[in-house]
């Protein structure tokens, strides 16, 4: 895959807004922890290679465990998740699917029940950051680094 341009040239006063909001979002008190697992979770979502190379790496180095990010996408399954977390997960997952979901009320209602009305902005802005962040790598096809060869079948 070739990419089409680099949007960071392109536009820096526009990614500079972008960047200042994730910077914002990393300050609102959210967990480092959750930041990451909901920025992993949309990218998934969203088939954004780029993006789930670097979150996936960024939660590696605050100590994520192996386990909990191959079982991202399986989040309901398992056990390894805290009702707060899955609270998060599941309205990052009804946001990012907001054509489909219309944000429905029960998956609200768990969100409220776990981060307050601050908290619910944050991490309501933080899933739509993300999701910006994925239109931009995907769009203009951004390449995650390689730093191991596939191995051959």
């Amino acid at each position: 895959m070739k990419p089409r341009m680099n949007f960071y040239q392109a536009a820096p006063d526009t990614i500079k807004a972008l960047v200042a909001l994730e910077n914002q979002i990393k300050g609102s008190g959210l967990e480092k922890s959750l930041i990451e697992l909901v920025k992993t979770r949309a990218s998934q979502i969203n088939g954004c290679a780029y993006c789930i190379n670097m979150h996936t790496e960024d939660a590696r180095k605050q100590g994520e465990t192996e386990q909990r990010l191959y079982l991202l996408n399986a989040w309901r399954e398992s056990p390894l998740y805290t009702d707060r977390e899955r609270a998060a997960l599941a309205w990052t997952e009804a946001l990012t699917l907001i054509a489909e979901t219309h944000a429905p009320d029960d998956v609200y209602a768990d969100v409220r029940a776990h981060f307050n009305e601050a908290e619910t902005v944050n991490l309501t802005m933080l899933i739509g950051a993300i999701n910006a962040w994925n239109r931009l790598a995907i769009a203009f096809r951004a390449v995650h680094p390689v730093k191991v060869k596939a191995a051959v079948a």
